[in-house]
């Protein structure tokens, strides 16, 4: 592999312009691609085959009314209140989004407050009414009895006075239709008193059912809206959704304060922001400190961005086609940008170096393409392999995600080894300041440098931190276990969900809605539960709506539950609709119990009342995705750690260095775990990181950091140890090759670590708030594998064992191929002969 790279180094070197223009096509193709083809992402985490998902299906099919995406408004009339000029303003305002095409019906809070307050005094009104009704029917009862006995009193005394039956007939015929007409308006009257009874027994049913939920809050000072929208939340176009924010941000003309839910204003359009900005700006500052240049230092960005361009817009393109969630695309920007510029580092480092000893520039391309270059390949590739393997899962949106940012890495890595070379050999000697080609020149003229360099290499390896840490290894291979052990502690209170209103800044229309609706209305309702039941067939209207009731007084019972209310019951009384209000917010401990024990209630309703429930909507399928990728983390993270333990034996050929580097990567793991828990989960510095409401971490944070962190955590042991491996197998003793080889890596690996915690902490303050916990997670995981794991503790225990740390059985060494790759055996006189066109042929 290394010659076979190193000869394509030269290809690209000597061809660059051919190189060069292929990237660009590629680059507007891409670029057109996407422009012409993308469509709408979402924040789509469903999961085919779950309970939620079916219940949704059903529900758009029987009630297809009722299966669209609702999202709520808030209104906030402050200290004065409603009065009836806002309330119009608020009427008007629901009634022009009733009028949009996207929008399915609207809940004016007003009239439904109205009719929640009228109910009590409805079904007050109608008993009286009733129980006025029942005397009057039961006077003319009694008068009925009464004329009926009086009759066939009449009808004797007739009889005895000797008339004739038909006499008798004829004279009490009036009297006779008079008491049947009563008795007719008397059956009508009970059976009217029957209907009015059941009616309002339903009405005190219904009333039952909705205590507990208010509209308008007791104050008068807020109210809240329902919008339900004709396609799915995550469906509806970014435009529809700040049409929506204008119309109802009318009502400030009215002195009417409007906030949208999360569901509404959540624009996942954009993916790149100031904070983004920021961080690669940090990440250029690193570089034109290690470089010297602004030429040397831009050249890794360049490129970073080409392969971010190319990766990111390819993964644009196919959003018309493939069901995308937000975070796709960030992840693939936030890695692309990352490992893009380290790898060109990689080799640019290499090559300036090469230079600055004199080596000619073709050679020194080739040559640093095919040793750093090779080192790159096998880097990328365990990034790759990690990001890929979340299809292992089978998690739709989460396989999309991985695939999607594995190319992009794969592509920066194409870049680094075809479009660097190209573009050095366009750069030429202008890569290094001439100050640092006059120190060079003037140091490579002095007779016997050589030895000079071996003696200063010496110094600088027994120096530093590689030297502190190799004569006091004990140390510091204590004091990092310490410290890591204390910085994953939290992590054993890892709580996953997916992100609500309360988790946005609190600056945000989101959080102000979310935060108004649970101070107002209590936090279950900023995330209600839908509950769908499938009735028995051959109900009457009255029977299934009691059916409804019975279910409604079932779901009440739940512990934690405020209301339970029927909103919707399909024509043919066979599948009913209910909203459950919980008492906590939607991402809470207690709202994941309530949706378990309503699960855990449906076995007794199915028993007792021959209905079957089933839940969906956002909060209950928010939980299930949530509990699907806590089930498919354990094997997720077997597959990576035993994937680890396979390459790294490959590449080292050693026993000791695979356990090692999977052990370093567990430690740096539960590390970072247990600083995401402090910080989103229980608010510590919350005020620096933003973090205004504390809540469970992102649910899918877990597995992304183990297969992000897994790869780059590997890239740093490439660049450390195999330096350590070429110095031993050149002959140096193992104690000494940790030092050189370490001396050699350090800093490259330094520059490369924090240009990767730059960028991923410029998402720490992302736009986009599910993607801050990620880009925090990355940041301090990077943070620690690269300094403390990789630059501490490995050199470290392997200082400490010596010979036995490259140990490997004969039999195995003998099974194993060479992969080589630092390219320690790329052979000089070989490299002199390769040309171009051996590469073409």
């Amino acid at each position: 592999m290394a010659s076979f790279l190193y000869r394509l180094g030269k290809f690209s070197y000597r061809r660059r312009w051919l190189v060069i223009s292929i990237w660009l096509a590629v680059l507007v193709a891409v670029g057109g691609s996407a422009a012409a083809f993308h469509g709408t992402m979402s924040n789509n985490f469903t999961i085919p085959g779950t309970e939620t998902q079916r219940m949704a299906d059903k529900l758009k099919e029987a009630l297809p009314d009722a299966s669209g995406g609702s999202a709520s408004v808030v209104f906030d009339a402050g200290d004065a209140g409603f009065d009836q000029a806002k309330k119009d303003a608020v009427s008007a305002a629901l009634t022009k989004l009733e009028a949009m095409p996207d929008v399915q019906s609207t809940v004016n809070p007003f009239t439904t407050q109205e009719q929640l307050d009228k109910a009590a005094g409805d079904i007050a009104a109608g008993e009286a009414t009733a129980a006025e009704g029942k005397a009057q029917l039961d006077a003319g009862r009694a008068q009925l009895t009464a004329g009926e006995a009086q009759l066939a009193a009449t009808e004797q005394q007739l009889a005895a006075s000797g008339l004739t039956p038909a006499q008798i007939d004829a004279q009490l015929a009036p009297t006779r239709a008079q008491l049947a007409a009563t008795k007719e308006k008397l059956d009508a009257g009970d059976k009217e008193a029957a209907d009015g009874a059941v009616k309002l027994a339903l009405g005190k049913r219904q009333a039952e059912a909705s205590e507990g939920l208010r509209f308008v809050s007791s104050d008068n000072k807020a109210a809240v809206a329902q919008v339900q929208f004709k396609t799915s939340i995550n469906a509806v176009d970014p435009a529809v959704r700040k049409e929506v924010q204008d119309i109802v941000q009318g009502v400030s003309s009215a002195g009417v304060t409007a906030y949208a839910s999360k569901e509404i204003t959540e624009d996942v359009s954009e993916i790149f922001g100031i904070a983004e900005i920021v961080g690669v700006a940090v990440a250029a500052l690193v570089l034109i400190l290690m470089l010297g240049t602004l030429i040397a230092a831009g050249l890794p960005l360049l490129m970073a961005l080409i392969g971010v361009a190319v990766g990111v817009g390819g993964t644009f393109a196919l959003t018309s086609v493939i069901d995308m969630s937000s975070i796709s695309p960030m992840l693939a920007l936030m890695l692309g940008l990352a490992v893009g510029i380290d790898y060109s580092l990689f080799i640019v480092n290499r090559h300036r170096g090469q230079l600055l000893a004199g080596m000619d520039g073709e050679e020194s391309a080739a040559l640093a393409t095919g040793t750093s270059g090779n080192a790159v390949l096998f880097a990328g590739l365990t990034v790759i392999i990690a990001l890929a393997a979340l299809v292992v899962p089978g998690l739709p949106f989460l396989a999309v995600m991985g695939v999607a940012a594995a190319a992009t890495v794969g592509v920066a890595v194409v870049v680094a080894l075809t479009l660097t070379p190209a573009v050095l050999g366009l750069i030429g000697r202008r890569l290094i300041s001439k100050r640092a080609w006059a120190k060079a020149a003037k140091h490579n003229a002095e007779p016997g440098h050589e030895a000079t360099d071996r003696e200063l290499e010496e110094k600088r390896s027994s120096g530093g931190w590689g030297g502190l840490v190799t004569r006091h290894p004990w140390v510091s291979l204590i004091a990092s276990i310490v410290l890591l052990g204390a910085l994953a502690l939290p992590a054993s209170q890892l709580r996953l969900a997916l992100p609500d209103g309360g988790s946005e800044p609190v600056d945000s229309q989101a959080y102000k809605a979310y935060d108004l609706t649970r101070s107002s209305f209590g936090e279950g309702m900023t995330g209600p539960i839908i509950v769908v039941a499938e009735f028995p067939g051959g109900l009457s209207e009255n029977d299934a709506k009691n059916k409804q009731y019975d279910v409604a007084d079932r779901l009440r019972s739940v512990e934690n539950v405020v209301a339970a209310v029927p909103v919707a019951l399909s024509d043919d009384h066979r599948t009913a609709v209910f909203q459950v209000i919980p008492k906590e917010g939607p991402a809470s401990a207690g709202t994941v119990q309530v949706v378990s024990d309503l699960r855990a209630k449906g076995t007794a309703i199915h028993d007792d009342l021959d209905t079957t429930i089933g839940l969906t909507g956002q909060t209950a399928g928010n939980i299930d995705v949530s509990a699907k990728l806590g089930a498919a983390l354990p094997p997720y993270l077997a597959i990576v750690v035993g994937l680890s333990l396979i390459l790294l034996l490959l590449v080292f050929r050693s026993i000791v260095v695979p356990l090692l580097a999977t052990g370093g990567f567990l430690l740096s793991l539960a590390a970072a775990f247990g600083a995401v828990v402090a910080v989103y989960q229980w608010g510590w510095l919350g005020g620096i990181f933003d973090v205004a409401n504390p809540g469970a971490v992102l649910s899918f944070l877990p597995i992304i950091l183990i297969g992000v962190l897994f790869g780059l955590a590997m890239d740093y042991q490439v660049f450390i140890t195999s330096g350590m491996r070429e110095s031993f197998m050149h002959g140096e003793s193992a104690k000494h090759a940790v030092r050189s080889g370490f001396s050699h890596a350090a800093a490259v690996v330094t520059a490369a670590a924090i240009i990767m915690v730059s960028v991923f902490s410029g998402f720490i303050f992302s736009h986009l708030t599910m993607v801050r916990p990620l880009g925090f997670a990355m940041a301090f995981g990077v943070l620690i594998d690269a300094f403390v794991v990789r630059m501490t503790i490995v050199p470290a225990i392997m200082y400490l064992l010596g010979e036995k740390a490259w140990w490997l059985p004969k039999w195995l060494g003998r099974i194993l191929p060479d992969v080589d790759v630092e390219g320690a055996k790329l052979d000089r006189s070989d490299r002199s002969k390769t040309s171009s066109e051996e590469l073409v042929h």
